[in-house]
């Protein structure tokens, strides 16, 4: 992908309204494939009650992600959808959380063996999202739809 469409995607990420109002910010990751990093510092914003982090602010920093990472690397000729997704919330998120999104070129490849011959398939991804002692506070699991476009 050029750099310049690069930079466009992460400058649209950024102004995406929920991405916005939440202030979660996007950096994209070297690596082949590449992958993004999201992270959000809590603000008043998008705190909850408690002071920690309101969980629909957790789940949309890990959305689009495992969709984004997909779609690049198989390039053209494969649909990729988001299928379901759950989040486990395994502690208070306060300060400053992270989640990166990558897949390993060996899997994309396994992916891709696997829409040569199936009608479809599911892949199922995991992200955690993690404070900044590194700290696990929530687990994104995104279970993906993939076929060759016909």
């Amino acid at each position: 992908m050029s750099s310049v469409r690069q930079r466009l995607i992460l400058r649209l990420l950024s102004l995406y309204p929920p991405f916005f109002g939440a202030g979660i910010r996007v950096r994209r990751l070297a690596g082949d494939p590449p992958g993004y990093e999201a992270r959000m510092t809590l603000r008043f914003w998008n705190g909850n009650y408690f002071g920690t982090h309101f969980g629909g602010s957790l789940y949309t920093m890990c959305d689009p992600f495992f969709v984004l990472v997909l779609v690049e690397a198989l390039g053209p000729g494969y649909v990729v959808w988001d299928k379901a997704a759950t989040i486990r919330f395994r502690r208070p998120g306060r300060g400053t959380v992270t989640a990166r999104f990558t897949i390993p070129r060996s899997r994309v490849e396994e992916i891709r063996a696997a829409a040569a011959t199936a009608d479809r398939l599911e892949p199922v991804f995991l992200a955690e999202v993690r404070d900044e002692s590194g700290d696990v506070v929530a687990e994104v699991e995104k279970v993906l739809h993939v076929r060759r476009q016909v």
